[in-house]
Formats: C-alpha cells, structure tokens, sequence
C-alpha cells in the first residue's frame, strides 16, 4: 500500500487535509501551530485508491535538545516509511524560509514530491500563490483543505504514483481482527514510553515535560501472531483543572478511545500515590463496558514492591465494589521490564470478555445460586426468578425474568454477579444485566373485570360536567 507523507511547517493545514482524504475527524485541529507532534496513520477514503496518509508534526528550526527538535525526528521516521511526499504551504501568507528549509529537505530525499497550496478558498487564487513556484517542486496545486477544493486532483495523484511505484498490498490497517488495545492514565504516568516499549521501536515522542501526547495515536502491531491496533492517549487530569479548549479537545480523544477499545491499560505512576483521578478514569472504563488492567509502571523504583501492590489492590478492592479483582501487573516501561506479563494479562481478558454461556448451563447455575441465597421478599411478596439467558458478549450480558424485576434489590444483582464471576470464570470482566417482568395474569384478568364498571364510572363523570343548554325563556333543559 502506498504511504503518503503530509509535510510542511506549523499551521499550514495538514491535519485538515489529513482529515478530509481520511474523512474523519481524527486529528485534533486548532489555530495554535504546533498541535500535532508525533505522526499518525489512517486509510485514504477512496474507493478506488488504496494509500496510507500520514499527518506529522510542523518543521521549525530544530535546535539540539529541544522539543521541536524531538517533533522532527518524529517527522523523519514517517518521511523514511514514505513513498511519496505531499508539501503543504499556505497560499494565505506566502512562502516562508521554514517551507525553503523543507522543499530543500525533500528533494535531498529522492521521493516524489507534490507541491499543495492549502487555503485557496472558494476557487479563488491568494495573491501570495505564485511565490510557491520559488520552491522548485513543480506546479503548485490549489487545495482547500477546509472546503475541499482540489482534493479529487490530489487523489488523482495519488492513484498515479501507486500505479508507478506499485507498493506491496498490505490490508492490515484497520483489520476488524484486530484487538484494540487504549493506554490511558494520568500525564507523566509513561503511557508513550509503555507503547514504545511493547512495539520495540521510538514510535512516540517522550520526555519530561508532562501533556506531551495531544493527539490519540493509533499504531499497527502483532503480538504472537494476534493483530493488535494500540493507542496511546493523552493524559486526563480532573476535570476541574481542565481549562484549556486544546487540552479539552485531548481528553475528548482519550474518552473516545476508551469507548472503542476492547482492552484498556490503565498505567499508575507506582512513584505517586493512587489519586482520585486514577480512580475516576477506572471507573469511567468499567462504565464503558471495557476490560480493565491496571499496569503499575516505574516499580523498580519502590524499595517494597510488593506491600505497595497489595496496598494498591486493597484501594481498588474498595473503590471499585462493581469490579473486583482487577488484573494488575508491575512493569518498568523505561528499563523494559515485567513487559512479558502484560499480553498475557490482556488476551486472557479479551477472552472472558467475548465469551458466551449456553442457557441451560446458566439457568442451572441460577437454581443453585438461589438455592444457597434465596432472593428477599419485596413487598411483602417473594421475589421469583424464573429464567436467564445470554443476549450479547463484548461485555457478557444477561437477560433476567422475574416476578418483580423492577424491584429487584441492588445487594441480590450484586451477589447474582459475584457469585457468576466465581462460577464461569469471569474475573475483572464487567457484567452487565437487563431485567424483564412478566405480566401478571391475574391482575390482567381483574382489570378486564373492572373495565365494564370503569366505562359506566366515565360516562356518569360526562354527563355530570355537561354544560347545561338554555332554552329561549332562560330555562334549563
């Protein structure tokens, strides 16, 4: 498949461009240059074409040790992987030394190059437009990256040079065989470091400074022959503290993440101690329906490693009633140790998370989970459950008649889901119920009794707040 690098410097419009040929709303796009900083994947949407685009990070004067100097490398590597290379300039401002710096970087490259002037807005020519000629990379062509202007002529191009260059087919991206695998967590907690660690390579920009990952990157990986699509998150602090729209916009990236991912590694820094926020987003992920494991990264820095995890699983034990037994494991994303463990750990949730249970085995296991606890009155009534069965996986979840279902005690749900986890082998996976109640035919049957007399009652009712009708000499009639 070809791979088509989007090149160019800061707050030109790539990941505008980037999310209309992909036409979804994938990379966060805001005024302030520099949003994106490390490069990310995703799949021409054309029927016809088949071509990986690839949105990267803003070209400033990379000086040594500084972050946009990271920023570059990042760049770099997706050049490196490219075939091809799109150089988006701004046709609004004019060309500038940083797109020379640029043009000069991609011819030095070999790689076919297509020059883009974005912003050519309502089929109109910018009065800086001519000045791209100045960059020696052919005729420029006059996109809209907002509107959609000259995208068709840039996908025509793009259908060119697949035919030219002929790349290997690879339909891996975006196989629905995959296990989507979200890593979320505080900032600073080593999620990027996490995903650089499992994947081998500096597929994502780290460092000290804390919030570095704005954007949810998706990555393409294999474990043992499994598919796995990882994402790395931005970090999610509370919400209170949350006042910046572009922070806003991140968090809103990493919530979406979580609600499409089948696993999800919530990463604690094993340094700090487990804040409320950590907490919170565990909850937020059991909502979801998610299987959740805790990944206690930095633990070859604790002096007792193990009182501190069984402190941890004490404080999950009791902030997460609805989920207990959550799979945890100690690793150290930076020095690559306890990674081993962390695979294991997900398949083997993947798995409980898409099984499914016959209904004569769970109707059986019910008999003898009321045999042990027979369920409370209610109402002075005795609650009956009659029947069970499994109506989806993804999470498991379970269908449940009952004489009085909508009161149904929250304590007997509790012990009916525990109880379950014990029985099928469904630890730390959420468990989710619909309850049903069946008609009463009794109270049916009365109702049709009642209804003659009803009827009766609703025509004396009429008649007694008709207005009365006055004759001609004013009496009532």
């Amino acid at each position: 498949m070809l791979t088509v690098a989007l090149i160019g410097r800061p707050n030109v419009g790539k990941s505008t461009l980037f999310n209309r040929l992909v036409r979804k709303q994938l990379a966060i796009i805001h005024d302030l240059p520099g949003v994106t900083r490390d490069y990310r994947e995703a799949r021409l949407a054309a029927e016809h074409v088949k071509a990986l685009i690839v949105d990267t990070a803003g070209y400033e004067d990379p000086q040594e040790e500084t972050l946009a100097a990271r920023m570059w490398q990042q760049s770099s590597a997706a050049l490196a992987i490219a075939h091809v290379a799109v150089l988006v300039v701004d046709a609004a401002s004019g060309v500038t030394p940083l797109d020379k710096d640029v043009s000069r970087l991609l011819r030095k490259s070999g790689k076919p190059v297509l020059l883009v002037a974005n912003k050519c807005d309502s089929g109109r020519v910018p009065p800086h437009f001519n000045e791209a000629y100045q960059l020696d990379c052919g005729d420029p062509l006059p996109v809209s990256a907002l509107h959609g202007d000259g995208v068709a002529e840039l996908i025509e191009w793009i259908d060119d040079q697949s035919k030219k260059i002929k790349p290997d087919d690879d339909d891996d991206v975006g196989d629905e065989k995959s296990l989507h695998l979200a890593i979320v967590g505080r900032p600073n907690a080593g999620k990027s470091t996490l995903l650089n660690a499992l994947i081998g390579q500096q597929r994502q920009l780290t460092g000290p400074e804390p919030g570095l990952t704005r954007d949810a990157i998706h990555v393409s990986w294999e474990w043992d022959g499994q598919p796995i699509r990882l994402v790395d998150t931005a970090g999610m602090r509370r919400k209170g503290r949350i006042k910046d729209a572009l922070e806003k916009m991140s968090v809103g990236e990493s919530l979406r993440a979580i609600r499409l991912a089948h696993v999800v590694l919530l990463v604690v820094d094993a340094t700090v101690a487990l804040e409320d926020q950590d907490l919170e987003i565990a909850r937020h992920v059991v909502d979801e329906g998610r299987c959740l494991i805790v990944v206690v990264n930095k633990s070859d820095q604790l002096r007792q490693p193990e009182k501190h995890l069984r402190d941890l699983r004490d404080i999950l034990g009791q902030s997460l009633a609805q989920l207990p037994d959550v799979p945890m494991v100690a690793i150290s994303a930076l020095h690559a140790k306890g990674l081993n463990k962390i695979m294991p750990a997900v398949l083997g949730a993947y798995a409980k998370w898409n099984k499914r249970v016959g209904t004569g085995p769970l109707n059986k296991w019910l008999e003898e989970a009321q045999g042990q606890h027979s369920a409370p009155l209610v109402q002075g009534r005795r609650l009956k459950i009659r029947y069970m069965t499994q109506i989806k996986s993804r999470p498991p979840t379970f269908l449940l008649w009952a004489n009085m279902a909508k009161s149904m005690p929250d304590d007997y749900l509790r012990y009916l889901t525990n109880h379950m986890r014990e029985f099928f082998d469904l630890a730390g996976i959420p468990i989710r119920w619909q309850l049903k109640q069946g008609e009463n035919p009794y109270q049916k049957k009365a109702m049709k009794k009642r209804k003659p007399l009803d009827k009766y009652r609703e025509k004396r009712k009429q008649r007694a707040n008709a207005k009365p009708v006055r004759g001609s000499r004013g009496k009532t009639r």
